[in-house]
């Protein structure tokens, strides 16, 4: 099953790239033109990250972008957990 997912982050290029190897459980993945692939067993995916117009509030202004998943050869079970683990790796805590 092929999957196509667009997603949109407020988030800063160098923090992405931090903290997708613990997003997708690589140390890094490998990136080409500016898509990031990786593979688990017969199982591949693809993502870009796609840079958007800032969110400006006043004065401040959030870095934002689109992301563009591909998953390729997952069930739908498989994809609800590589999406739970992604979405876990990219979580921020706050008190």
């Amino acid at each position: 099953m092929d999957r196509h997912l667009a997603l949109t982050m407020s988030i800063r290029r160098e923090e992405f790239l931090r903290l997708l190897p613990g997003a997708v459980g690589l140390k890094m993945p490998a990136e080409e033109d500016g898509t990031f692939r990786g593979r688990d067993g017969p199982r591949s995916w693809s993502l870009r990250l796609v840079p958007l117009e800032p969110i400006r509030l006043g004065s401040m202004s959030l870095p934002r972008h689109r992301l563009e998943l591909h998953l390729k050869g997952y069930s739908e079970v498989e994809v609800e957990a590589f999406l739970a683990r992604f979405q876990r790796g990219f979580l921020r805590g706050g008190g």
